[in-house]
């Protein structure tokens, strides 16, 4: 053979090689961006989805409970979770989705953290209807303050003193804001305070019994809708309970709204929304911490509290607005300094 004829057939496989190798390292890359973008992508979806539904949710409640009159949250509580077992089982009957058979021993792990989702929805509910929109929004700071404070104890997270300068500042609008609002109400306050302990207590639970609930399922995963099903239908006997204690039988047997079909209509659309909110939160959260999962929330109260003054002609001081305002522009701060917090955690 020429010897320069196979220094040639040589030359030409090593370029071959050389050219495979860049290929795989391409493809590789590639995968990886790929990944990267999914994973990005996944939490934006899922932050975008939870803020319009929550955002639509506090709305059509306030709607429901002020401009209606209706004097029965628990029970307006109740037929939304019912809504959403309707739903999920309907669409697990028609093969559209796969949920998790409810045994005992996944209700007995779950059961705890369900019943701190009861109470948030409802003192959310009696709250919502003493208090207007923009004011429970900068309210529901105070939450943040919570969960920052729990996961500190809980998961020995630490935060730089940025957070915590934006966490004080949450504090400060909220007390300003509630000296200068004009139609303070104390037990609307008294709600929302609490609203805003079993919130936190609800996000720095979940996760963790998640974990633990997977554990005792027969595939050994819970995935959106199986969580959805499982918490709305263990909410019906303790709602249903509630109803009876708080005396809305009596409430629900006198009210003409019952007759309205457009009452149904409203209150059925709520119930949707109570289902989107259940399952955009979940999801949420799965793709990120209990802390982004309050901070986003925050975020989402500035078109929300605009949105709440409009659309209920809700009577504001200069002083008050300021204060929306300043707990608003807190909120973006805590966001801001939990983005930086976290980078430098990180690095």
């Amino acid at each position: 053979m020429n010897p320069r004829s196979f220094s040639m057939k040589a030359a030409n496989r090593n370029d071959e090689n050389l050219e495979n190798g860049m290929l795989e390292r391409d493809i590789e890359k590639s995968v990886r961006s790929n990944k990267v973008v999914t994973v990005h992508n996944k939490a934006l979806l899922s932050g975008v989805a939870y803020c319009i539904s929550s955002c639509s949710m506090i709305l059509v409640n306030k709607y429901v409970l002020s401009s209606y009159g209706f004097n029965a949250g628990i029970s307006l509580m109740v037929y939304q979770n019912f809504v959403s077992v309707v739903v999920v089982s309907s669409l697990r009957v028609f093969g559209i989705i796969t949920t998790e058979p409810l045994t005992w021993r996944l209700v007995r792990v779950w059961l705890p953290v369900n019943v701190i989702f009861v109470g948030m929805l409802i003192t959310s509910m009696f709250s919502l209807k003493y208090i207007n929109v923009a004011m429970v929004t900068v309210l529901k700071n105070v939450t943040n303050v919570i969960t920052a404070v729990g996961e500190m104890y809980l998961f020995d997270k630490t935060h730089d003193n940025k957070v915590w300068t934006a966490l004080f500042l949450m504090i400060i609008s909220a007390v300003t804001g509630g000296i200068t609002d004009l139609s303070f109400h104390a037990i609307g306050y008294t709600w929302q305070i609490i609203n805003c302990f079993l919130t936190a207590s609800y996000s720095l639970t979940l996760r963790r019994v998640m974990d633990t609930a997977k554990q005792v399922t027969k595939s050994g995963n819970l995935d959106e809708f199986s969580m959805v099903l499982l918490n709305n239908t263990l909410s019906l006997p303790l709602g249903i309970l509630l109803i009876l204690l708080f005396n809305e039988v009596d409430y629900l047997s006198r009210t003409p709204l019952l007759q309205l079909p457009t009452f149904w209509l409203v209150t059925t659309f709520s119930g949707l929304l109570g289902l989107a909110i259940s399952f955009t939160s979940m999801w949420f959260l799965h793709q990120t911490s209990a802390t982004t999962y309050s901070l986003v929330g925050s975020l989402n109260k500035i078109p929300l509290s605009v949105a709440g003054i409009f659309l209920f002609h809700v009577s504001t001081s200069l002083e008050n607005s300021a204060s929306i305002l300043f707990g608003l522009l807190a909120g973006v701060f805590f966001a801001r300094a939990k983005m930086q917090d976290k980078s430098q955690t990180r690095s």
